[in-house]
């Protein structure tokens, strides 16, 4: 094998094998584990715990990585799916499918931990409840996408959550927005 040629798919394994790494690590949302005591302010009164403090901001939590999830989605899933960058030959197919599959497991990480993020608000909490179904059923494309094996129902599958998770922010008071995220937090 030529110099070039293992210079060429040098980056590709080191993609392939970082995808692979992350797609077996455990991912936290980030918002477990966290916990706060109430504590006095300088003016005798007490400052919000962390259970209130969620409560707070859940709405905003679940915008956040409801969109993130939706961004990622559409960038690196469903946009090149469409364009055919997943099929055999493809140039760019490789780095599409390492791209796929980390957005994929990005996606489901994000999706659950909007699910925990609208735990903190009743009508939020109702709206969601019904779709964590779907979301478990996320779990495994990752991996698929990342081998090239997804097909257009599994595309499809990433669509419709995602689609059901802005319908069900959408009644609860909470529109979500894409919010493409960067390669290095798909990695992250």
């Amino acid at each position: 094998m030529s110099r070039t040629v293992r210079l060429r798919r040098a980056p590709a394994a080191v993609l392939l094998s970082t995808a692979l790494l992350v797609g077996t690590t455990a991912c936290g949302s980030g918002d477990k584990g966290t916990t706060a005591t109430a504590s006095t302010t300088v003016t005798g009164t007490a400052a919000p715990t962390g259970a209130e403090e969620a409560q707070k901001f859940a709405k905003t939590r679940f915008v956040a990585n409801a969109g993130l999830a939706a961004g990622a989605t559409y960038q690196w899933i469903v946009k090149p799916f469409r364009e055919g960058r997943f099929k055999e030959g493809a140039d760019g197919r490789t780095f599409a499918l390492v791209k796929a599959g980390l957005a994929g497991a990005f996606t489901y990480n994000r999706l659950k931990a909007a699910v925990d993020n609208a735990k903190g608000d009743e009508l939020l909490s109702k709206a969601v409840v019904p779709l964590s179904a779907g979301i478990d059923s996320l779990k495994d494309l990752g991996t698929k996408l990342r081998k090239g094996e997804a097909s257009e129902a599994d595309v499809g599958a990433f669509e419709s959550v995602i689609d059901n998770v802005k319908d069900a922010g959408k009644s609860a008071g909470a529109e979500v927005a894409d919010q493409v995220p960067s390669t290095s937090e798909l990695g992250g």
